[in-house]
C-alpha cells in the first residue's frame, strides 16, 4: 500500500511497453498509476495489479482481473486527516474486497471514472 505520496499517473503508451508481456495479442492499455512499488494496470480487456513482494521487490505477482468478474467497487476520498484514498473492488465469489490505497499524486475520481468505464458495459 502506499504510504508517503509517490502516487502518480503513468503514461498508458510507456506502460504499454514496459508490461508488454503480460498482454494478450491487441490488447491495449488505458491508464496506468504507481503506488510506491505497486502498479495498478487498465487495459481494454482486463484491470491488472502489479504487487512487488520482499525487501528488494524482484518477485512480483501479478493479479488479473477480468472486468466482467468485478461484481461492485468503492472509493473513499482523502479527508483532512486521512490524506489517503482508497479503492475496494468486489471479485465474483470472494467475500472480501480487493483494496489499494492512493496518496494524493492520483485523483481517485480518475480512477473511478475509468472503472466506470469498462466495468459498466
Amino acid at each position: 500500500m502506499a504510504l508517503f505520496g509517490n502516487a502518480h499517473t503513468v503514461d498508458p503508451a510507456k506502460a504499454q511497453q514496459d508490461y508488454a508481456r503480460l498482454l494478450g495479442h491487441g490488447e491495449q492499455m488505458h491508464a496506468a498509476f504507481q503506488l510506491i512499488r505497486d502498479t495498478i494496470l487498465f487495459t481494454d480487456r482486463r484491470l491488472i495489479l502489479v504487487d512487488k513482494q520482499g525487501i528488494t521487490g524482484k518477485k512480483v505477482e501479478y493479479h488479473s482481473v477480468p472486468y466482467r468478474s468485478i461484481t461492485h467497487f468503492a472509493v473513499e476520498t482523502a479527508g483532512t486527516f486521512d490524506l489517503d484514498a482508497e479503492l475496494k473492488i468486489w471479485i465474483s465469489g470472494s467475500p472480501t474486497p480487493l483494496q489499494k490505497t492512493f496518496t494524493k499524486g492520483v485523483d481517485i475520481y480518475e480512477v473511478q471514472a475509468i472503472l466506470t468505464q469498462f466495468v459498466a458495459r
